[in-house]
């Protein structure tokens, strides 16, 4: 199971894109959970990103909404940034 590790920056992301998709959460959730038991799980659509952001990987909330990571350790997944294509990458 992956230990998920939320920084300050990553909180204050997330509290701003709740309050914009209050229908969103329980999506949110539910991905969450399903990223910490099986990250590579099709439906999210894990993959590896280049440039600015190489050394990071992203995985889709819904067909719109993005959650960029890093892994830290085989493990450990420090979360990063969420929200549209064009708004995280």
């Amino acid at each position: 199971m992956i230990e998920l590790i939320w920084d300050e920056a990553f909180v204050r992301s997330v509290k701003k894109w709740q309050k914009k998709h209050p229908e969103l959460i329980s999506r949110f959730k539910d991905r969450l959970r399903l990223f910490t038991e099986q990250p590579f799980h099709p439906s999210l659509k894990t993959h590896s990103l280049s440039g600015h952001l190489k050394g990071c990987s992203s995985f889709s909330i819904n067909y719109e909404y993005r959650l960029i990571f890093k892994f830290v350790t085989d493990d450990k997944v420090l979360l990063i940034d969420i929200g549209t294509h064009d708004d995280v990458y």
